[in-house]
């Protein structure tokens, strides 16, 4: 029996003595008439009726029109999810609810055997700081579209997304700490590597001071500034630290699985990846509909510096996570594939490629978003991931 007090207690619910007490009446006795009894047979009045009139002036309002929402500085009932106007926006919802999964569902013995008795040091440098940087971004991910972000937005559907974007976020850091804790790492080491490694901390530290600036409940988003900077922001976590940094910072580990190593761990990565560029894909077009609706101007300079800043962060993770190549990957390959992708993700903001000329060199690296699970036909489980089409990566 489920006990109310505390929901996870195996334990009988106590009685209560006084319930305990409590005797059976006896049919013979006199008949009493409770006070509950009474009451009940009183005229009952309306709960409209006793209110002031003034707190019912809802109820004069009009009805919500499609054609009033906006993304942000909205006027209408947030709490009225139809008619939609970003029909797309619960699309992304119904879409992200296909893509459930947790990390028990992965056998990741083999990645134990892998990580003791396979990998070399160079190996172990690049497994182990890859989550260490990935753990610590999905909780900055988190906090950033739970309080900074959804909270600004004036159409519900738009929330409800961003809200299964926030269990998404929990859910990618319960994954590295399985990995971390199935393997046997130091957690304390591991988590902590972003404070005392400069090329992991930097980018942190980039995210942190262009993400909260915008973790503030009293934003005016009429104010120009406010909104200019609130769009930069977006578009940086939006276009640059889910659509590149966490889009390329899978790579490494997926080298690792094409070689036959850590496929438990890449299997994991790849089911964070799909969701990950859903979520880089919505926030690309919540920013776009924002500039459109707002009748914004974006300040080149500072979209050239966001992409050069970006750049350099990369740059300095990519050196010290391959100081030397490992067998079919380095940091040339790693760095160049960034300013690919960052070509991609401008494109798709409808800005200017930062770096014209960058090339795909790892043409590999979508097909992890494309991965199709297949049934187990010795389990009786179902392990398909996707049940949806193939994504559009522009």
């Amino acid at each position: 029996m489920l006990n109310w007090d505390d929901p996870l207690s195996t334990q009988k619910p106590v009685v209560a003595e006084a319930e305990k007490a409590t005797p059976v009446a006896d049919s013979t006795a006199e008949t009493t008439v409770s006070p509950i009894t009474e009451a009940a047979k009183k005229p009952q009045v309306s709960a409209t009726d006793t209110l002031d009139p003034s707190a019912n002036i809802a109820l004069g309002q009009k009805p919500v029109r499609a054609e009033d929402k906006r993304v942000i500085n909205g006027e209408g009932d947030v709490n009225q999810l139809a008619p939609f106007k970003y029909p797309w926006a619960w699309d992304y919802f119904l879409n992200a609810n296909k893509n459930h999964w947790t990390p028990l569902d992965i056998n990741m013995a083999q990645d134990v055997h892998d990580y003791h008795h396979k990998l070399t040091l160079e190996e172990r440098h690049i497994f182990e700081n890859v989550l260490s940087y990935l753990t610590t971004s999905d909780i900055l991910a988190m906090r950033n579209i739970g309080l900074a972000v959804m909270e600004k937005m004036t159409a519900p559907e738009l929330q409800i997304y961003q809200a299964r974007q926030v269990y998404e976020e929990s859910l990618h850091t319960w994954t590295y700490q399985h990995c971390i804790e199935t393997i046997g790492l130091d957690q304390g080491e591991i988590y902590n590597r972003y404070r005392v490694v400069p090329e992991i901390n930097a980018k942190i530290q980039v995210a942190n001071r262009r993400l909260d600036s915008v973790l503030r409940a009293d934003i005016d988003l009429h104010d120009p500034d406010e909104l200019h900077n609130f769009v930069m922001a977006y578009i940086f976590f939006a276009g640059i630290f889910e659509g590149c940094w966490f889009y390329n910072g899978f790579s490494p580990i997926f080298a690792l699985q094409r070689r036959g190593l850590m496929k438990g761990t890449a299997e994991q990565l790849q089911y964070i990846m799909r969701d990950e560029v859903m979520h880089a894909s919505f926030g690309i077009r919540v920013a776009k509909q924002i500039i459109k609706e707002e009748n914004l101007t974006l300040d080149t300079n500072a979209i050239r510096e966001m992409w050069e800043e970006a750049e350099a962060c990369e740059q300095g993770y990519a050196d010290y996570l391959l100081p030397d190549p490992i067998l079919g990957y380095s940091s040339e390959d790693h760095i160049a594939q960034f300013r690919f992708i960052a070509n991609r993700r401008a494109r798709s903001l409808q800005l200017e490629e930062p770096f014209p000329g960058a090339e795909n060199t790892l043409p590999w690296l979508d097909e992890q978003a494309n991965m199709r699970k297949e049934k187990n036909f010795f389990e009786t489980r179902v392990t398909e991931y996707q049940t949806g089409g193939a994504l559009n990566w522009d």
